[in-house]
């Protein structure tokens, strides 16, 4: 009993919690580039076979590794559980993950297998360093607590921050798939074929957007209908501007109206909410150069205008 009290004085001295704190951290972040090696390793493989399935999955779906086992055995376990925990946010994030650009059916263990790494390991990080520093100021226990918070919250962030960078590049481009869906109808070819044909044609300016087209083409292959591909092509994008196509596409099925001229009206009125919005920003330019001239320019200009008067009236007066 004595050999267990002496082991637990020694782990709260502070010297032992130091080492403890950082080996815990080293070992996080052994994980965490373990796994995004890993990662990246799949999506090189995928997509040097060059189908359709692979370029829209972008590699995201990570084959077992034959050595890690075990890694894919516990990330899917932590997945489950947070699935079972709570299936309402669940169904929520993988949507948003979809959003992101991550098909795959793994994406969702993933992300809360990433999430739990970068919290124990930003914790851990920021608790080291306050006891190495060593500062009063800075409280270990405020500063680890404060990690834990960071890092569970910094992978939503970085996954809020790509799904805004991938809206505003399907919002700039689906007047352009508008655009190229009358062409496709005007020649002959049918929406379904009018997705693919359009899907390649993006794949360099809206690489994105081409991908969530090829998995739509791929849906329809599979025998879902068009108007049911089309509303979760909206779903996936996020965009109130596939949500009226979808509701357009569903409106004339059911009315019966001419799709030419409807797809024609619908294209003419998504470029000009283009124009619109690139007007708005012009608009808003002087507004916001308000700050910056106010901070940096004005106060160069009054300087290089006034020092020279000052530096005279100084000389004439001494």
């Amino acid at each position: 009993m004595d050999w267990a009290l002496s082991i637990l004085s020694y782990l709260t001295q502070p010297v032992a919690l130091r080492a403890l704190g950082l080996t815990i951290a080293v070992a996080g972040v052994a994980i965490g580039i373990y796994l995004k090696g890993r990662s990246s390793r799949a999506a090189r493989r995928r997509l040097l076979k060059g189908t359709p399935r692979d370029r829209i999955a972008g590699g995201g779906k990570v084959a077992s590794a034959r050595g890690a086992p075990q890694i894919d055995a516990l990330v899917a376990s932590i997945g489950q559980s947070a699935l079972a925990r709570d299936p309402t946010n669940s169904k929520s994030l993988r949507a948003r993950l979809r959003q992101a650009g991550y098909f795959s059916k793994s994406a969702f263990a993933y992300f809360i297998a990433l999430r739990v790494v970068s919290t124990v390991i930003v914790g851990c990080a920021l608790y080291v360093g306050a006891l190495l520093l060593g500062k009063p100021a800075l409280d270990p226990l405020f500063a680890g607590v404060g990690g834990l918070a960071f890092g569970y919250l910094a992978p939503g962030l970085f996954l809020s921050r790509r799904i805004n960078r991938f809206q505003t590049e399907h919002r700039n481009g689906f007047p352009d798939v508008m655009d190229l869906m009358v062409v496709c109808v005007q020649a002959g070819l049918s929406l379904e074929a009018g997705v693919q044909k359009i899907g390649e044609e993006l794949a360099e300016g809206y690489p994105s957007l081409s991908r969530h087209l090829e998995l739509t083409s791929l849906e329809l292959r599979n025998g879902k209908s068009l108007s049911q591909a089309i509303e979760t092509l909206a779903e996936r994008l996020g965009i109130e501007e596939a949500s009226s196509f979808a509701t357009l596409l569903h409106q004339s099925e059911q009315l019966g109206a001419s799709i030419s001229d409807s797809l024609r009206a619908f294209s003419d009125d998504m470029r000009n909410k283009r124009l619109m919005r690139a007007e708005e920003k012009a608009y808003a330019l002087p507004t916001k150069l308000v700050v910056p001239l106010t901070m940096f320019i004005f106060p160069v200009l009054l300087v290089v205008l006034l020092l020279p008067v000052a530096v005279a009236v100084k000389t004439a007066s001494g």
